[in-house]
């Protein structure tokens, strides 16, 4: 529905887009958020430098050395709710609700069935070997500034309405997110790639930050 007020700024909304291949090819599958989540939780853990991997005469509390970007974690709730598409007739919503929508979540966690029927049937050849299976490559979209590679490690439903025929129409998601580094995933693909972007994004507004600090210093807003 259009705004009443023609000057008040348009809302981003976030999303995530879902690659299943890791390099760019078909088209992705897109998730938006129905409703942006009021907040977002966000957690770094640092990575140690082990003792066999330092420098020789480096100190061994030395507190500067890293073995590379910190572990980071991102936890956030959104909504989904089918009530205006069912006011607006949409033939989807009024067979299956909200069930696409949360499916499409779901498999975020699972391998493709392509992969279960390939190793099954491999293995009733006699020539199947025991390799993990693995999930789709998510980007985390929250705003312009901020796009991150992720994997999703925890999802829990708390499903709050339904129709007639038991679909449900009204849930509420939580979604554990880890952020995937160029330590996890080979040079060039989409992750890699959205993780080092990502950092240099970073630092740029680092520097934003650092002209406000000059400019407070020059101001007098901080004492010397």
């Amino acid at each position: 529905m259009a705004s009443d007020f023609p000057r008040s700024p348009r809302f981003l909304r976030g999303a995530l887009v879902v690659y299943d291949a890791p390099f760019l090819g078909p088209i992705p599958n897109i998730i938006v958020f129905q409703y942006n989540p009021d907040q977002l939780t966000r957690g770094f853990r640092a990575r140690s430098v082990p003792a066999e991997l330092r420098p020789r005469g480096q100190a061994q509390n030395d507190a500067f050395l890293t073995a590379g970007p910190p572990v980071e974690s991102i936890t956030l709730s959104i909504e989904i709710d089918a009530t205006d598409q069912l006011e607006s007739k949409n033939p989807i919503a009024i067979v299956r609700g909200i069930q696409p929508t949360l499916s499409a979540l779901e498999l975020l966690m699972f391998p493709r069935s392509t992969q279960v029927l390939l190793g099954a049937t491999l293995a009733m050849a006699g020539t199947s070997t025991l390799t993990p299976e693995s999930t789709p490559l998510v980007l985390f979209v929250w705003g312009v500034a901020r796009v991150l590679p992720v994997r999703v490690t925890s999802f829990n439903i708390t499903e709050q309405a339904f129709d007639t025929a038991l679909n449900p129409i009204r849930a509420k998601v939580d979604l554990g997110l880890t952020v995937i580094t160029y330590l996890d995933v080979p040079p060039g693909t989409i992750g890699s790639t959205a993780y080092v972007a990502m950092m240099i994004q970073r630092e740029v507004l680092a520097r934003l930050n650092l002209i406000n600090s000059v400019e407070n210093f020059l101001g007098g807003l901080i004492p010397l």
